[in-house]
């Protein structure tokens, strides 16, 4: 990955340290090239044609949704040991055990309260189209997530030339890209529950129950399962009901996949999102257990109360490797996790994200009915998407 942004003033000045670390794969022209800054520029100048054309807006609207789905989910629950739970005696006990076990694997107590905050730096590759993923092809990104105990974040993604911001101070929780700004109440991001914040995932488990025994991939895995209420999250979206699955290696201890279902509901509108993470490659950093690679793959699903046949269905898939990861970055203080001064005058985070699905489900449906092609599935099938066909309605 490239960090550095060469001076075009002079060979002997100092060069630009990127805000965001570039993939390599998003510059194959610029290897043989004299001058690799020219790649650069016209990678990010492609993200702001004066005319673009319909396919330009038809690759952007995509991105748009890639970022508001993939970029930076959240989770509802709050990262505490306080969570409404029906009370379930031997459930409860053994996913207890279950937890101190995925604790014991990642380094032990003592290592994971030692960690005060954390840096990693990573790339994504994310397609809102399986047969592109299956082709090497996708938009190509890198991002940069911080991490203080116990609720501070702050993650910096840029994915093909559009840059996400999101964010947690601890009182709201925000997100910003090229198209809008959003709030929504303080929650973890699950992308650190992924393999890359153990005691978060300790804490967010701590309260769950065992519900029996999986393989993934041909390995023996307990499950774990929590369960949210109904809670309405802002004037106009309220979330029905939100369920986590962490399934923890019998042998390893270690979590092997994260998956979590959500129902949402905006006006008349239902939203269903299902999220599957398979999370890989754990490596031992100064004595901790962090995941360095992993699959993650969305299906959505939306349906109006007053329209029946007006059911979409698509799927977005994400392939993310960590580069570098640092813990207790000196200098890091609340300072640096403060929100956008425009927060004040933006809405809901959930609201414009179904907004923004969408308009990219009707826009999916409008080329695929250009095209005379339908296709109707399962949202639980692995299904193809072709590049127009993105979203099934």
């Amino acid at each position: 990955m490239r960090t550095l942004w060469p001076n075009l003033e002079g060979d002997d000045g100092l060069e630009t340290v990127l805000e965001v670390p570039i993939p390599d794969e998003m510059f194959p022209a610029a290897s043989n090239s004299s001058k690799p800054w020219r790649a650069v520029k016209s990678w990010l100048m492609s993200g702001r044609a004066s005319r673009p054309s319909p396919d330009y807006e038809g690759r952007a609207l995509e991105i748009q949704s890639l970022l508001g789905v993939v970029g930076a989910p959240l989770l509802p629950l709050p990262i505490s040991s306080d969570h409404d739970i029906k009370p379930h005696p031997i459930e409860k006990s053994m996913a207890s055990y279950i937890v101190q076990q995925y604790v014991a694997s990642c380094g032990g107590a003592h290592a994971l309260d030692s960690i005060e905050n954390m840096c990693a730096v990573g790339k994504v590759k994310m397609a809102a189209d399986a047969r592109k993923m299956n082709k090497g092809a996708g938009e190509f990104g890198g991002f940069v997530l911080w991490h203080q105990s116990p609720a501070l974040w702050s993650l910096e993604l840029m994915l093909s030339a559009f840059k996400l911001s999101a964010g947690c101070d601890g009182k709201v929780a925000w997100g910003q890209t090229p198209w809008r700004t959003s709030r929504a109440p303080p929650r973890p991001l699950r992308r650190s529950l992924q393999g890359l914040d153990p005691k978060g995932t300790a804490d967010l488990f701590s309260n769950s129950i065992c519900i029996g025994e999986k393989k993934i991939n041909g390995e023996d895995c307990f499950v774990l399962k929590l369960e949210t209420e109904a809670a309405r999250c802002s004037n106009n979206a309220e979330i029905i009901k939100h369920t986590i699955w962490g399934y923890f290696s019998q042998k390893s201890g270690l979590l092997i996949q994260l998956q979590d279902s959500h129902s949402l509901r905006v006006k008349e509108i239902h939203w269903e999102t299902k999220t599957e993470s398979l999370i890989q490659d754990y490596r031992a950093i100064n004595g901790v257990n962090i995941a360095h690679g992993g699959r993650t793959m969305v299906w959505l699903s939306s349906f109006d109360d007053n329209n029946p046949e007006s059911h979409s269905r698509s799927r977005m898939e994400e392939i993310w490797s960590i580069e570098e990861i640092d813990f207790n970055v000196k200098g890091l203080s609340t300072d640096c996790f403060l929100p956008p001064a425009e927060l004040g005058d933006c809405d809901d985070e959930d609201r414009l994200r179904c907004k923004g699905l969408d308009k990219y489900s009707r826009n999916c449906a409008s080329r695929s009915g250009r095209k005379k092609k339908k296709k109707v599935v399962a949202i639980d099938e692995h299904y193809d998407l072709d590049d127009d066909n993105s979203c099934i309605r």
